[in-house]
């Protein structure tokens, strides 16, 4: 088997009604498709809604799931609600939450207007905070068991120049599934969180590498395994830590990168970079010195 391939069994999400925010495109599509290739009913939300209606028909051409869209803007709570009971009354339930919803650009802070600063927050953290207290209290109030999973980033505990909004609002839902996994595990609701690195896709790419800048920075050269992840690979993930193989797992963030960030973070890593003939010469020095 190999890491392109889907790795539960075809029945291990069956009859679990998951919403995704952000399910529209890029990952969150990748991994809306593989949870109904394994049995599960899909909302998937989003403001674009042809975007939307696009993404279903193509849903269920590939994999005859069913699935079921809401134009969404997940800043407003009261709309959240009106989504939430939308997905209700057409399913009859909610079992999973699956906050991915983003966005992100590169830039100097300093060129930032406060609005788009607000954007970003609003859309990541406040989005978050939003789809998961309107589904938290329909939860509670039904004493009904559910797992969320939050999207954050590698950045989430390191902060990160260039992408200043976006490292504040992950810290912040990151803080909040780990808050939430404490305090609502008593309601049988379970949080857990992935930190992807780079995973291509159009969408976001293009506007986070504009041009042809995404050509001049080969993300691959910047991962120990020298490659960018498969989306079935984070949609495997994802699948695991949304079903009930993993219900002993609360609180935690799972990084999924290939090393990325731990090449970052380590003080003499960039000495990966010296050739063998070089660490031939230190080593004879070395050796020199001893005698």
């Amino acid at each position: 088997m190999k890491y392109t391939q889907g790795m539960l069994s075809p029945d291990s999400l069956k009859d679990k009604v998951i919403v995704v925010t952000g399910g529209g495109s890029g990952l969150g599509k990748s991994m809306t498709k593989y949870f109904l290739e394994l049995g599960a009913k899909a909302a998937i939300v989003s403001r674009n809604l042809e975007k939307l209606e696009s993404a279903a028909k193509e849903l269920k051409e590939q994999t005859g799931g069913e699935i079921f869209t809401y134009a969404l803007d997940v800043r407003d709570y009261e709309a959240v609600e009106k989504m939430r009971n939308a997905v209700v009354s057409h399913y009859g339930k909610i079992d999973i939450l699956l906050n991915n919803a983003a966005g992100n650009f590169i830039s100097p802070t300093e060129r930032l207007s406060a609005n788009a600063f607000d954007s970003v927050i609003d859309i990541v953290l406040k989005g978050t905070k939003n789809c998961t207290l309107a589904l938290g209290k329909y939860w509670i109030e039904n004493k009904l068991p559910a797992t969320v999973l939050n999207i954050v980033t590698t950045y989430s505990w390191t902060g990160s120049a260039y992408v200043v909004p976006s490292a504040m609002a992950k810290a912040g839902v990151l803080a909040m599934t780990r808050s939430l996994a404490v305090e609502w595990a008593k309601y049988n609701i379970r949080f857990n969180a992935i930190a992807p690195g780079p995973f291509p896709t159009k969408g976001a790419w293009d506007r986070l590498l504009p041009g042809d800048l995404k050509d001049k920075f080969d993300l691959a050269k910047k991962v120990p395994l020298k490659r960018v992840g498969e989306h079935q690979e984070l949609a495997n993930l994802a699948a695991y830590l949304v079903s009930d193989y993993s219900s002993y797992i609360n609180g935690e963030v799972v990084t999924i990168d290939g090393g990325e960030w731990l090449l970052g973070a380590g003080e003499f890593n960039m000495l990966e970079q010296v050739p063998k003939d070089m660490w031939d010469m230190l080593e004879a020095m070395i050796k020199a010195k001893k005698s």
